[in-house]
């Protein structure tokens, strides 16, 4: 399994997050998640908001990751004015 794992320094305004919601699920082959962080162990958390793309392996991210769709995730990103960092994450099974 593969996860693209967003990390937003602060919350989105939502009403522009919700169209960046449409534009992730519209990845072909992946699962969009995405939500609120709300705490860490200890104390204040370094990020204020969450979201990954989950495929099922390498190959369905690889393929994924060549097409306009996902691109679009990344330019629309970064037009929400927030900072953020993005890691790619091989899940061990």
């Amino acid at each position: 399994m593969v996860r693209v794992v967003v990390l937003y320094a602060e919350e989105p305004d939502p009403e522009a997050y919700a169209a960046h919601v449409e534009l992730c699920r519209r990845v072909a082959g992946a699962t969009f998640r995405h939500g609120r962080v709300f705490g860490a162990p200890g104390g204040e958390p370094r990020v204020r908001y969450y979201a990954e793309l989950e495929f099922p392996d390498r190959e369905a991210f690889s393929a994924a990751s060549r097409t306009p769709e996902f691109a679009a995730t990344g330019t629309d990103a970064a037009r929400l004015g927030v900072p953020f960092e993005v890691v790619f994450v091989d899940v061990a099974p």
